[in-house]
C-alpha cells in the first residue's frame, strides 16, 4: 500500500522499518524537526529521520501539524491510500484524519483503553503492572478513542525498566503493525470499540514526581518508581544536601534477610529513609514505610552512574544517616 507513516523516537523508529521491509510505499515520512542536543547544541535529527535517510524516503518535519495548510495540501498530493501514526507526538487535526481512504491508523504502547496518552509504557512500570502490550487502532479525534484493530499482550519483568520494555514494546509494534496493515489490505481489520469506562489516562511525565517520598512510599513502591524513570531522569533523593539518583534497586521484606537481630528488635524506631546497612562488601540498605530497599546503581551529584560496591568504596554514606 501507498503510506505516509508519521513518527519520531525509536520506538516509532522500528515500525518505519518493519512496514519498509515488508514492502510497502513509503511515499512521504513526517516527523519532528532537528532538535539541539548535548554540550554543543549539535541539531540532532530524530530516529526516524536518520531511517528514512538511510532509505531515501521524502521527508518532512514541520514544526507544527495543526492549522498548517502547506504540510495539509503536501499530503494530499502524496495521496497515500492509508497513514501510519507511531508515537509522533502532535495530535492530528480532522483534515489530515480524512485524507486517506483506508484511514489513519496508530501503533500505541498499552493495552486500550487503559493508559490512553502520551506515556503509556512509562506509567504501566510506575503502577508496577504486571501485564502491558500494544494495541493497533483506526484514528479519531479524540486522544487514542479511536476503535481497536489488533493487540498483543506481554508480560513485565519484575526488574524491568522503562526503557527495557520500551525496546521490547517497539518491535513488537513494529511487527503487529505489519499484520495490520495485511488484514486492512485484505478487508478482513476488526472494528472493536474500546469502553470509554474503563480508560485510564497516562500524562506525560513530571520532574517533580522523581523525588522519592520516603515518608510515604513502600519498598516497591519506590522500585517501580526507579525502574519507571529509568532511564528517563531517575529517581533522585538527598543525603547530607548532596543530590543522589538510584537508577537499579532490590526489595527485601524481611530485616532477617541482611541484618543482626539487634538492628531487627530496633528498627521501627528509625524514621524512613534511614540508612540502615552501608557497606562497601554488603551494599546500601535504607528503611522504607514498609520494607527495606536495597540499592544496586546509583548516581551522586556530577558523578556517572555506578554499581553500589563501586560508589561507596569512595564515598562515605554512614549508617543510621537519612535520606530525605
Amino acid at each position: 500500500m501507498k503510506i505516509v507513516f508519521m513518527g519520531t523516537p525509536d520506538f516509532a523508529k522500528e515500525s518505519l522499518e518493519a512496514i519498509y521491509e515488508a514492502g510497502h510505499e513509503i511515499v512521504g515520512v513526517i516527523t519532528n524537526p532537528d532538535r539541539p542536543k548535548g554540550r554543543g547544541m549539535k541539531m540532532i535529527p530524530t530516529p526516524v529521520k536518520e531511517y528514512a535517510l538511510s532509505k531515501e524516503l521524502q521527508i518532512y518535519q514541520p514544526e507544527k501539524i495543526k492549522n498548517n495548510e502547506e504540510i495539509i495540501n503536501e499530503m494530499k498530493k502524496l495521496n497515500p491510500e492509508i497513514i501510519c501514526v507511531v508515537a509522533y507526538g502532535k495530535i492530528l487535526p480532522k483534515e489530515i484524519l480524512d485524507i486517506p481512504p483506508k484511514g489513519c491508523i496508530n501503533v500505541h504502547g498499552s493495552l486500550l483503553p487503559k493508559y490512553r496518552g502520551a506515556a503509556p509504557i512509562q506509567w504501566a512500570v510506575l503502577n508496577g503492572d504486571k501485564i502491558t502490550g500494544i494495541t493497533t487502532m483506526y484514528m479519531a479525534e479524540g486522544m487514542d478513542t479511536g476503535d481497536m484493530i489488533l493487540k498483543k499482550e506481554v508480560e513485565i519483568g519484575d526488574n524491568e525498566t522503562t526503557g527495557e520494555l520500551w525496546n521490547r514494546l517497539s518491535k513488537i509494534g513494529g511487527q503487529l503493525l505489519v499484520q495490520t496493515l495485511e488484514q486492512i489490505e485484505l478487508g478482513t481489520a476488526s472494528r472493536i470499540k474500546q469502553d470509554d469506562s474503563e480508560a485510564t489516562i497516562a500524562p506525560m511525565l513530571d520532574k517533580k514526581m522523581a523525588k522519592i517520598d520516603w515518608e510515604n512510599k513502600t519498598a516497591q513502591e519506590i522500585k517501580n518508581l526507579v525502574r519507571g524513570l529509568n532511564p528517563i531522569m531517575g529517581a533522585y533523593t538527598f543525603i547530607n544536601g548532596k543530590k543522589i539518583k538510584f537508577w537499579k534497586v532490590e526489595v527485601f521484606k524481611e530485616i532477617e534477610q541482611i541484618s543482626s537481630s539487634e538492628l531487627k528488635n530496633n528498627i521501627e524506631k528509625y524514621e524512613n529513609g534511614t540508612v540502615i546497612i552501608s557497606d562497601s562488601k554488603k551494599g546500601l540498605y535504607i528503611k522504607t514505610k514498609q520494607g527495606i530497599l536495597s540499592i544496586l546503581e546509583i548516581q551522586g551529584e556530577n558523578a556517572k552512574r555506578m554499581k553500589i560496591q563501586d560508589f561507596l568504596r569512595g564515598n562515605k554514606i554512614k549508617e543510621l544517616e537519612v535520606f530525605s
